[in-house]
């Protein structure tokens, strides 16, 4: 029988490239509440003792970039007097702006993409988050190592930190945990004999109760040692740079563009949610054990160029007659997803850490288009 190892990442909230994710989508959502139709490209670089908030920003009245900074930071658990802070702001561009804003249309919902991309969903029957299982483990081992550093069960825990899972599948069916790396920052004077009993008994014990490892099953904890200069001190970090943390481990393709820090008329993000939905629904009516969706966009063009649906054989319809029922039950303009999930509205620092899906009360994590798409899918045969 053959059998395939999967490896999947995630990272802590104090990693470097999530501080400034978090502080992108914090932007965002604080534009948002001033003004439902803000337009929002918020990009920050962070590093030694230097961050930089950068981006194209059009809204009613601009918010209070370096004290939403400030905050970000206390919140992930790092001092913002430890670097200088540059905001590097201007209004989107007109060119871009009259693709996504015609108040002259009569069908509001005809407003164009606010960019080009292609665009990929993906559901698993394997778990309850219809997601792959090593993300799912993972993604439990960097949430359980950010709570118990900041509830102070595991003391002696800094911000910045990395799981890696590696799960062995035979005939796409998971069923055995091969490897566990975790590396976390820490206090220097806490010993490697310490932290290694603490990941173990209060992070690894939780993350692997329902899925456990095995006598074979291969631990690494802070496999290069010491690890006390950690974060934007010791590595720079970037918006949009944990692309397959956000997502589905490298299980499926990624077009390429990021989500933290842009409002919903940029389909890299709004598109990325929709094609979620649509793979988790056609899971969750039990029309395939697993699905992948592509949505393919123009900018300022409403209608996508290209809808696919792939089940990799595991759906007893045609994916031609599920792409027909998908076509039926989704309005896949992105006006159209802006209401359908209440994008408008500042939700988007829930979505930060530890992966964009999988979270049940995110709008595009709902089970509610099932019913449709079944009868949909028996009209299309």
């Amino acid at each position: 029988m053959a059998k395939t190892i999967y490896s999947v990442e995630s990272v802590t909230m104090g990693h470097p490239d999530k501080l400034c994710d978090l502080i992108s989508d914090s932007v965002l959502d604080a534009c948002l509440a001033i003004d439902k139709n803000a337009r929002v490209a918020c990009e920050v670089m962070a590093t030694k003792g230097k961050l930089i908030v950068a981006g194209e920003i059009t809204v009613t009245k601009m918010p209070d970039v370096k004290n939403i900074v400030e905050e970000a930071m206390r919140f992930v658990g790092y001092d913002p007097s430890t670097v200088e802070i540059e905001v590097l702001v201007h209004e989107q561009s007109p060119d871009i702006a009259q693709g996504v804003d015609n108040p002259a249309l009569a069908d509001a919902y005809e407003l164009g993409a606010g960019d080009q991309g292609v665009l990929y969903g993906y559901a698993s029957a394997e778990t309850a988050e219809r997601l792959p299982l090593p993300c799912v483990l993972a993604h439990r081992i960097t949430r359980l190592l950010t709570d118990a550093r900041k509830s102070g069960r595991v003391k002696g825990l800094r911000p910045d930190g990395k799981a890696q899972v590696s799960v062995v599948y035979e005939n796409d069916r998971p069923i055995r945990v091969d490897a566990v790396v975790v590396s976390t920052q820490h206090d220097e004077e806490k010993s490697m004999t310490e932290l290694e009993r603490d990941v173990r008994e209060v992070v690894l014990k939780e993350a692997f109760a329902d899925f456990p490892m095995d006598e074979n099953t291969r631990v690494f904890i802070n496999p290069s040692g010491r690890f006390v200069l950690g974060g934007y001190e010791a590595d720079t970090g970037l918006t949009g740079r944990k692309l397959m943390v956000d997502t589905y481990g490298g299980f499926i393709s990624h077009g390429g563009g990021a989500f933290s820090g842009k409002d919903a008329t940029k389909v890299d993000r709004s598109g990325s949610y929709l094609a979620r939905y649509i793979a988790k629904n056609i899971v969750d009516a039990g029309l395939a054990k697993r699905c992948l969706v592509s949505l393919c966009y123009a900018i300022g063009v409403a209608r996508p160029v290209e809808i696919t649906v792939d089940t990799y054989g595991t759906s007893a319809y045609d994916d031609e007659a599920l792409k027909k029922a998908v076509l039926e039950v989704f309005d896949c303009r992105p006006a159209a997803i802006r209401d359908y999930f209440d994008l408008c509205r500042p939700i988007y620092t829930q979505t930060t850490n530890f992966g964009h899906f999988g979270k049940p009360e995110l709008p595009w994590e709902q089970s509610d288009a099932a019913e449709k798409l079944k009868k949909a899918v028996e009209a299309a045969k």
